[in-house]
């Protein structure tokens, strides 16, 4: 049985705490300092804790909703740590049409897990993301930002068992 990884907060550790101070205090007084903290913060520590966005609104003096509001708005924030491999689904209506829900239903039978969650190991986050703008080729799954067009399940388990071996090809 798999233990599911311990998820610190980043302001329980004293080195994200201070990054999260400095980014903070580098940008409070710039006008829409809200969304260049959450975007910085976002790149350099990966993801927005709850407790960590209430945190942001009270030193940005803002309203805990408004950033709330913001991190559930944009699909580009996440509130949970991604693994180190990301699979992203376009689930547009090219890419829906053209099978993106068998491939979704492929990588939930192989790896265990549902879009939005991440493997026990940390390796691999599964998200679905509404058009990456590469209609002629659907399905298409984005692997680390590399897409991957035409997919059919059978060529994709090998994509999912490249990815799990760390040896993903463009």
């Amino acid at each position: 049985m798999t233990e599911t990884p311990v998820i610190h907060d980043p302001l329980d550790l004293p080195e994200k705490k201070a990054l999260i101070d400095n980014i903070i205090a580098q940008y409070r007084d710039l006008p829409g300092a809200t969304m260049v903290v959450l975007n910085s913060l976002q790149e350099k520590i990966g993801y927005l804790t709850k407790r960590m966005q209430t945190y942001i609104a009270n030193e940005l003096h803002v309203p805990v909703s408004k950033v709330h509001g913001v991190v559930s708005f944009y699909s580009f924030f996440t509130t949970e740590p991604r693994g180190e491999h990301v699979i992203k689904f376009c689930i547009g209506t090219a890419c829906y049409v053209g099978g993106a829900s068998q491939l979704i239903d492929k990588a939930k039978q192989i790896l265990g897990i549902e879009p939005g969650q991440t493997t026990a190991d940390g390796m691999i986050t599964l998200e679905v993301c509404r058009c990456v703008g590469a209609c002629s080729q659907a399905p298409v799954v984005v692997i680390d930002e590399v897409n991957h067009g035409r997919l059919q399940p059978s060529k994709f388990s090998r994509l999912i068992q490249e990815v799990q071996k760390s040896e993903v090809v463009a």
